[in-house]
């Protein structure tokens, strides 16, 4: 879709002012360009900032033992999972001596999610990385600690355990 649109950016320019001179027409075409390489870097910024779907790495935010996780799938049957969702992952590294081993599949709550996310407000929030918290089928935290910030999201999904062994609210 970029390709086309920078494509009809250069077409558009080419056929508006081919009759002016030179000197206008490579004005044109510089605007367009800046124009054009503006959609393309929106372009680049949505494709790295998407839902938590399948195969996405997510970092562990607790002290259940694990390091990082893998989605398997997202709950709920929607396209991708975003904050205060649950998932079912797979663990990918873990500590040694935890309470998760490599390998075994857990479930968890989306903490941080790099995709931006509307508030009631107006305002919208968005987490430079995505980490979660790993839970049982009844939604209890297998850690005893929430490092980082949590947002207040999760305070409507029902969340409230893990909301009460972290630190601070974002």
């Amino acid at each position: 879709m970029a390709a086309s649109f920078a494509s009809k950016c250069s077409r558009v320019g080419h056929s508006l002012f081919g009759g002016l001179g030179n000197s206008l027409s490579g004005l044109v075409t510089t605007s367009q360009e800046i124009i054009c390489n503006k959609f393309l870097s929106q372009q680049q910024q949505q494709q790295q900032r998407s839902f938590i779907q399948m195969r996405t790495v997510l970092k562990v935010v607790d002290n259940s033992g694990a390091k990082k996780v893998m989605c398997i799938q997202p709950l709920k049957g929607r396209k991708g999972a975003r904050l205060g969702d649950t998932i079912i992952a797979s663990v990918k590294e873990a500590h040694p001596n935890g309470k998760v081993k490599k390998g075994k599949v857990v479930y968890g709550v989306v903490m941080r999610a790099a995709m931006q996310k509307g508030r009631c407000d107006g305002s919208e929030v968005k987490f430079d990385d995505n980490a979660v918290v790993l839970v049982d089928k009844q939604g209890q935290p297998i850690g005893t600690r929430v490092f980082g910030p949590v947002p207040h999201e999760l305070r409507m999904k029902k969340h409230v355990k893990i909301l009460t062994l972290a630190g601070h609210i974002a």
